[in-house]
């Protein structure tokens, strides 16, 4: 059975928004198959859009990441965000991963004023993502470095052209930091007083 969140029933999708942002368009207009994006691509690279391209799990969306993502796309005209799959997100983060399933993670990412398209990819590396995206910019959290970034990655960007912006992370702020403050609540004796009638 079709998923009823992806156009045309297919697992890879892309959410983009068109020229100009449509109050009334919700995120579910916005979905493209991911084989849609070298088109939009085009179209953007022919109106003279500078795209700014970055990639991630966002598993448990939280203000690093509308954060991040906000100061993304000030480094261009246009944001786009490459999604991990599920299957990804197991390889990279472990079984017990993702919390939120794929379409979930991107339909939120796109829902998110600041962003302009949202692709789902496959693989644990956004290496194939990069190349079809050809970002004008590829954001990456500060935590990495141009020596610690994936090698093959940083090479697709470069030899197309693209500059790497290395962008500031809000402190404190993170996926694997929200699940281990949740996991303390749930395994806290949690003490209940009776209601008073």
């Amino acid at each position: 059975m079709a998923d009823p969140g992806v156009h045309g029933g297919t697992r890879s999708l892309c959410l983009a928004q068109g020229e100009r942002q449509d109050p009334a368009m919700g995120f579910a207009d916005k979905l493209l198959s991911l084989g849609s994006l070298p088109a939009w691509r085009a179209e953007q690279r022919r109106l003279g859009r500078r795209v700014v391209v970055t990639n991630g799990c966002f598993d448990l969306l939280h203000l690093g990441h509308a954060t991040y993502l906000e100061a993304a796309k000030a480094q261009g005209d246009l944001l786009l965000v490459g999604v991990n799959s599920d299957a990804s997100v197991r390889a990279l983060k472990g079984p017990s991963r993702p919390i939120n399933r794929e379409a979930d993670r991107a339909a939120l990412i796109a829902a998110l004023g600041s962003v302009d398209a949202v692709c789902l990819f496959e693989e644990p590396s956004a290496l194939a993502f990069l190349r079809v995206a050809e970002p004008d910019v590829w954001a990456k959290g500060a935590d990495y470095s141009l020596e610690t970034l994936n090698q093959e990655e940083r090479r697709a960007v470069e030899s197309l052209g693209g500059r790497i912006a290395f962008l500031t992370l809000v402190p404190g702020k993170s996926t694997t930091g929200t699940l281990r403050a949740i996991e303390g609540i749930e395994g806290s004796a949690m003490v209940r007083t009776p209601r008073e009638t």
